[in-house]
């Protein structure tokens, strides 16, 4: 069929067309349960109501006005992030910047790191299987080799070490021109990785005794998602900048870069901007976001979710090797191809994604509902009994 669009998606499987709640459908009327959510973005489902009121009420009123001018709703939605990634009992001490997307809020907080040293320390450090963006400085800090193919030559100052491993970040960290250590709290694109409890308070250690800004990649983790309102301040641990996107519109294209205030003051007027970045319309849709995913206490919502869904694929259903994960970013490894069963899936009207060769994301709303949350599961279980009795 011919497309006028670029050929960098490949093929669509299914076009859908209307979403409500957990469930999206498509072009022929047929309903399926996402358990993807946009790849961790809808946490409040389809067509939430609040944030969609929200969003109209705040069209019909002003969407943009540029960031030469302000606007209601920027302080506002930058204390609720504050008080998100703040520690308990710790004083609010962070700002924020908008943007339009992860990727650019990684752009902003590597730009931050270079300007906080003054051009001393331009060097970054990042973990393999790590996923960080696809614009170019982000590109290079993501650690997969294979999505850098053919864009050289990235930009310079990028270095990898294994994830989770404390002693290689700690040789990496004796070079004292790295400014920064970029870390995703769980690795979401690698597999759904969980490093070890101590390692997120390990990193904290290490850049604290060389003067090393802490950057946590939470764009996938954030709001809830794992179980904690962030995965690193859940942790006991505060990085120096915190990167968000994702779910904080659900759906809305909004991205955040949150700093310790002594972090932050580096950035003078004229440094950064972003002509989208915290326009109206984006914030009203986050404000709202924020508000649904507190009245439903979103951590604790994963948190339950994430115990049917072990007890449910832990009996009796085949193909599963291992579960990982945290909250509702869970990660299933299996004994068949991924590949196969997400097709499986999604002909049995279920979504999910492979993020290895041997492993599928489940990463469903966090307000999803039991009965969505068990058909979803039936039809899981269903497709792995197909792909494994295909595979024998």
């Amino acid at each position: 069929m011919t497309t006028h669009l670029m050929g960098n998606y490949g093929p669509k499987p299914r076009t859908f067309v209307r979403g409500e709640g957990s469930i999206l459908f498509d072009t022929e009327g047929r309903s399926y349960v996402d358990f993807l959510c946009g790849i961790a973005v809808t946490s409040l489902g389809h067509a939430n109501p609040v944030v969609t009121e929200a969003i109209a009420t705040q069209a019909a009123t002003l969407s943009h006005v540029s960031n030469l001018f302000g606007n209601t709703l920027a302080e506002e939605v930058a204390v609720s992030i504050d008080r998100l990634i703040s520690l308990p009992g710790e004083p609010l001490n962070g700002q924020v910047f908008f943007a339009n997307s992860g990727t650019e809020a990684n752009e902003a907080a590597f730009k931050l790191a270079r300007k906080f040293h003054g051009g001393e320390r331009p060097k970054v450090v990042s973990t393999w299987n790590s996923f960080h963006g696809r614009t170019m400085a982000s590109l290079a800090a993501t650690g997969q080799p294979a999505k850098h193919v053919g864009f050289a030559p990235l930009p310079a100052g990028f270095s990898h070490v294994a994830f989770g491993e404390l002693s290689e970040m700690e040789a990496a960290l004796s070079d004292r021109e790295v400014g920064a250590v970029l870390v995703e709290p769980i690795q979401g694109e690698g597999g759904v990785i969980v490093p070890s409890s101590d390692y997120l308070s390990g990193l904290r250690a290490l850049c604290d005794e060389t003067g090393t800004l802490l950057i946590c990649d939470e764009v996938q983790t954030g709001f809830g998602r794992s179980g904690k309102w962030f995965a690193s301040s859940g942790a006991h641990v505060l990085a120096d900048i915190v990167t968000m996107a994702k779910s904080l519109g659900n759906g809305m294209p909004i991205g955040a870069c949150w700093a310790k205030s002594e972090v932050a003051a580096a950035f003078l007027p004229g440094d950064h901007g972003s002509t989208f970045g915290g326009q109206p319309l984006a914030l009203a849709a986050a404000r709202a976001t924020i508000a649904e995913l507190e009245r439903i206490d979103a951590p604790a919502a994963a948190l339950r979710a994430e115990a049917i869904i072990t007890e449910k694929l832990s009996h009796g259903v085949p193909g599963i090797v291992a579960l990982r994960g945290s909250g509702l970013l869970l990660g299933a490894q299996l004994s068949v191809p991924a590949g196969d069963v997400v097709t499986a899936a999604l002909e049995r009207g279920l979504i999910l994604n492979a993020v290895r060769p041997d492993t599928i994301r489940i990463a469903p709303p966090l307000n999803i509902t039991d009965h969505d949350l068990y058909l979803g599961l039936d039809r899981l279980s269903e497709a792995l009994t197909a792909v494994v009795g295909a595979t024998k």
